[in-house]
C-alpha cells in the first residue's frame, strides 16, 4: 500500500518479506536469526513477530531484506561547537594524543566554543548530529555533556541535550561529565576542581534533574582513581548512576574502581589489567568497548575482547563520537571494527550494540530487541542477512529506519 495520508497517524503497521530477522530473544537469552517472520506494531510497539500476525493500516515490504533492532550508543560526546581539524592533521603528522593534550590541546581545546556560545546555538549545532545518527539506524543514544568544565556550561549542555531529545525522533539519554578533564583555570590546582564538581556542580545538576549518569575520565593526566571514587560517591549521594572512562591508555586501576563503586559500565578498556576484568565479571559492570577510537587515533592496541568473554563480562560497543578522538558516528562500521579487530562473531557484535547496550541505559526493557511489547525501534537493510551489516564495512545501504512504529527515514 502507498501512504496516502500522514505516516505518524497510522495506528498499526506490518513488516512482510523479511528474508532475515535477527535479533536478541529474552526467552532463550540468545541472539536468534529467523526468516519467514512478519512482524506487527501497534501504537508505537511491536505486538506480534510470527509468521501470519494479521492485518494492520499499513505495510511495508521488506523485499527480503534483513531487519534489526535499531542500535543503541551508549557513548557519545556530542555537545561540542566545532570539529578539532588540526589536531587530526597533528596525528597525521606523527603526533599522539598525549602530546597534543599536553601542548594544549585535546578536551580543553572544545572549552571556549562551549562556554562562549549560546544554548540556541549548540542546539542547532547538536540536531543535525541526531540527524545523522538516525540516518545511520542510531534510534537511542547516550550523550554526555563535557566541554563547558565550569557550572553554567555543564549545566547548559545538559538543557541542550534535553531541548533536542524533547524535539527530535531520536531518544536521548544524558550523562553528566563534568570530569572530562580538568579546565585551563583550575591546571594548577586539580583537587580544588574536583571540590567545585563534589560540592557546587553535581549538587546543580542533580537540582536540574536532566542528567542520568555521572561519568569520570580516570587515567593519567586527568583524574586519578581516588578523585573519581570522590566524584563517583557524591553522585551517587546525588541520584546520579556511576559510568567511567577506564584504563584507555595506561593500566590505571580504574576497572577495578568501577567495581568498586558499582558502576553501570566501564568504557575503552584497552589497556586493563587481568584483576580489573575479574573484578567488573564479579560485580556485573559492563564493559562497554569503543574500537573506533583505537582506529581513529592510529593505535593498534584494541580491548582485550577475548579474556574479557572468558572472565563472563557482558560486552557493549559504542562510538565514542567527538570533536577530536573519534569523529565516527556509524554503528554499522563500530561492527565492523569490532569483529575485525577485536574479533568478535558477528551476531555477538549485533547483540553489543543493540541489547546490551540497552542495558547499559537501563533500556533493555523497552529497546534493543525485537520482542512483543517493545518499542518499535527498526532497521530494514537493503543486505540479504546480518553477515552483510559486517562486510560492507563503511557501506551500509539501510533502506529505512522506524523509530517507535513511524518511519523516520
Amino acid at each position: 500500500m502507498g501512504y496516502g495520508y500522514p505516516y505518524d497517524i497510522v495506528l498499526s503497521l506490518k513488516l512482510t518479506n523479511i528474508g532475515e530477522l535477527a535479533t536478541f530473544d529474552s526467552s532463550l537469552d540468545k541472539m536468534v536469526t529467523r526468516t519467514s517472520v512478519e512482524i506487527a506494531i501497534e501504537n508505537g510497539r511491536i505486538a506480534a513477530v510470527g509468521t501470519a500476525v494479521g492485518d494492520c493500516d499499513e505495510q511495508i515490504d521488506c523485499s527480503g531484506g534483513v531487519v534489526t533492532p535499531g542500535f543503541v550508543d551508549p557513548h557519545t560526546h556530542p555537545v561540542f561547537l566545532d570539529g578539532r581539524e588540526t589536531e587530526f592533521a597533528m596525528r597525521l603528522g606523527g603526533a599522539t594524543y598525549e602530546e597534543i593534550a599536553a601542548a594544549g590541546g585535546g578536551i580543553v581545546n572544545s572549552i571556549d566554543g562551549v562556554r562562549n556560545s549560546s544554548e540556541s546555538i549548540l542546539v542547532a549545532r547538536v540536531k543535525p548530529r541526531m540527524d545523522k545518527f538516525l540516518s545511520l539506524g542510531t534510534t537511542t543514544i547516550e550523550c554526555k555533556s563535557g566541554y563547558g568544565l565550569n557550572i553554567g556550561s555543564e549545566l547548559k549542555s545538559l538543557k541542550v541535550l534535553d531541548e533536542v531529545n524533547r524535539t527530535h525522533d531520536i531518544d536521548i539519554i544524558p550523562t553528566f561529565m563534568g570530569a572530562h578533564a580538568c579546565p585551563p583555570e583550575f591546571a594548577g590546582d586539580p583537587d580544588g576542581y574536583v571540590n567545585i564538581i563534589c560540592k557546587e556542580m553535581i549538587p546543580a545538576v542533580a537540582e536540574q534533574g536532566i542528567a542520568k549518569y555521572n561519568d569520570v575520565f580516570c587515567e593519567k593526566g586527568y583524574f586519578t582513581t581516588n578523585q573519581s571514587r570522590k566524584i563517583l560517591e557524591t553522585g551517587k549521594k546525588h541520584g546520579l548512576v556511576p559510568r567511567l572512562h577506564a584504563d584507555e591508555f595506561e593500566p590505571s586501576g580504574a576497572a577495578e574502581l568501577a567495581a568498586e563503586v558499582n558502576a553501570v559500565t566501564a568504557d575503552h578498556l584497552m589497556a586493563v589489567r587481568e584483576e580489573g576484568i575479574r573484578n567488573m565479571a564479579d560485580s556485573g559492570v559492563i564493559a562497554t568497548l569503543l574500537p573506533g577510537t583505537t582506529f581513529f587515533l592510529g593505535k593498534t592496541t584494541y580491548a582485550p575482547f577475548e579474556q574479557m568473554k572468558q572472565a563472563g563480562l557482558k560486552i557493549a560497543l559504542a562510538t565514542d563520537y567527538n570533536p577530536g578522538s573519534c569523529y565516527i558516528q556509524s554503528m554499522g562500521f563500530i561492527l565492523s571494527l569490532a569483529c575485525i579487530y577485536l574479533h568478535m562473531p558477528p551476531l555477538e557484535a549485533l547483540k553489543a550494540a543493540t541489547y546490551t547496550a540497552a542495558k547499559t541505559l537501563d533500556q533493555h526493557t523497552e529497546v534493543g530487541s525485537l520482542e512483543i511489547g517493545k518499542k518499535a525501534d527498526i532497521i530494514l537493510w537493503d543486505l540479504k542477512g546480518h553477515l552483510e551489516i559486517i562486510y560492507g564495512i563503511a557501506n551500509h545501504p539501510i533502506r529505512q529506519v522506524i523509530k517507535s512504529g513511524r518511519l523516520v527515514n
